[in-house]
């Protein structure tokens, strides 16, 4: 039934929806060059990265090889869930592998196993040695020279190399280096005082870490790593919480009874940081952190994205700008210090900007990320010219693979809301990257912002007519890239 206003009261009292295109940055009063900007900011309550920059959780997005790039560039890859729990499971493992200062995890090789296992062993895991122990004691180490050319049947008792160069457990990386430099080595167990082995260290991780300063690691300073889940699916969000650092509740519509029945859940049996979402309203934002604890963050925006007809397949839906400036509002009002990811619709740095302003932490992309190498989508030629596969989850396609792996995944819409097309190759996300970086700290330099919690207090934006779009972009020019008869 009506409210007491009556259904014309609907129009008069409704907001507008702006989107990116509506809007743009006013310049302001600057006394900060691009190149002063910092843009390091909370991507979770508990974890920072270095640019504001994450990747969205879709299977033609991310995958270890994206997630590994954009942490050693200082963003963040968010592991997409339309694949088996061991699938995703070992995905951010290899994340968690991919470096780390010390090695906890370490992968080991009993005395007792064939050559032939042993090699097979490290081709699965793309290592290059094993370190042999008989119980918990190291008693030798296996490198890939000592296993190229020699009887797959031998044990590896037989080749290994038995007198080991080892260091105490509290080896701290300076000391390593000397140990490896002194003996020309590339890999270091940490041992206790009983010969049990606690760790490993490499040249090669050592190496990475000068490589990448800018990395967004955790404290023992392995790449940070994020995961979709279900949130009905607790079996998964349990399993990932012990390899990556962040859980994303992936999800079209989170302002929903079950799913927050289901979420709660999640939240009182991992310990890892669960952002929810995604959400589009203050009274969404509200009820969460009014009825939720322990929730790490918010992902905001809803049917803005490339690939998503949900507002197009059913009127229903909340802009990135929109409901990032609604949820923004909500956290400010309750004094929370939750972080927002804005999601959905950024076409470049400049849209990241304007979402940046509206109180955002970070921004969530799959169509720019997409056209990446390390992308896992489908390299094709059209017309000479190279793009990547690109497909939205809510499409036909992604559903299907999803139905077939994932027993959470049961539509309930009987809908799809997405598509799947093609988006120009960009080559390495570094590149993708370092424009959206220096995008971004232009557009910061223009709102006098130094970093991203001044951009909230010093940008203003002003609205955009049609004309004014138009104008904003070139015009009454002929691009090398178009045809006379479209001027």
């Amino acid at each position: 039934m009506a409210s007491d206003k009556g259904f014309r009261a609907k129009f008069r009292d409704s907001d507008v929806a702006v989107t990116f295109r509506d809007l743009i940055l006013l310049p302001g009063w600057t006394e900060v060059e691009p190149s002063q900007v910092e843009m390091s900011t909370q991507a979770s309550l508990n974890h920072s990265i270095n640019i504001p920059f994450i990747s969205s959780p879709m299977d033609t997005v991310t995958e270890s090889d994206m997630a590994i790039s954009l942490a050693r560039l200082g963003g963040l890859g968010v592991l997409h869930r339309n694949c088996t729990i061991e699938e995703e499971a070992e995905m951010a493992r290899k994340v968690k592998r991919a470096e780390s200062l010390i090695i906890k995890d370490v992968i080991t090789i009993s005395p007792s196993e064939t050559v032939k296992y042993a090699t097979e062993l490290m081709q699965k895991h793309n290592i290059s040695g094993l370190p042999v122990v008989q119980g918990e004691h190291l008693v030798g180490i296996l490198t890939g020279r000592d296993v190229r050319f020699a009887d797959p049947s031998l044990l590896t008792s037989d080749v290994m190399t038995k007198k080991v160069i080892t260091a105490p457990a509290d080896t701290d990386i300076e000391g390593a280096k000397e140990i490896l430099h002194k003996h020309r080595v590339e890999k270091l167990p940490l041992i206790d005082k009983e010969g049990r082995l606690r760790g490993l260290m490499t040249i090669k991780d050592i190496l990475l870490r000068g490589r990448f300063p800018n990395a967004a690691r955790d404290e023992k300073g392995q790449l940070l790593c994020g995961a979709a889940v279900s949130p009905f699916d607790l079996k998964r969000a349990k399993k990932l919480s012990e390899f990556a650092d962040i859980l994303v509740i992936d999800v079209a519509h989170f302002h929903n009874a079950n799913v927050f029945a289901a979420t709660k859940k999640i939240l009182e049996e991992v310990e890892t940081d669960v952002i929810v979402g995604s959400i589009g309203t203050y009274s969404a934002a509200e009820d969460i952190l009014t009825k939720l604890d322990g929730v790490a963050g918010f992902r905001v925006g809803i049917g803005s994205g490339s690939i998503c007809t949900t507002m197009e397949a059913t009127k229903a839906g909340s802009p990135t700008v929109y409901a990032t400036a609604q949820v923004a509002d909500a956290v400010r009002t309750y004094g929370s210090k939750l972080p927002i990811i804005a999601d959905g619709g950024i076409r470049g740095p400049g849209d990241a900007a304007v979402a940046l302003s509206l109180g955002a932490s970070s921004v969530m992309m799959g169509n720019l990320f997409a056209r990446s190498k390390e992308a896992p989508g489908t390299l094709i030629t059209i017309g000479g010219r190279y793009y990547k596969q690109y497909r939205g989850m809510g499409s036909p396609s992604a559903m299907a693979k999803r139905l077939a792996t994932d027993r959470y995944a049961q539509p309930s819409k009987g809908l799809p809301e997405g598509v799947e097309g093609w988006v120009p190759y960009k080559g390495e996300v570094s590149v993708v990257t370092q424009e959206l970086v220096a995008g971004l700290q232009a557009s910061m330099g223009y709102s006098g912002a130094r970093t991203i919690h001044e951009l909230w207090e010093k940008a203003r934006l002003a609205g955009i007519t049609n004309s004014g779009a138009e104008e904003a972009r070139p015009h009454d020019v002929l691009l090398p890239s178009e045809h006379p008869d479209r001027v």
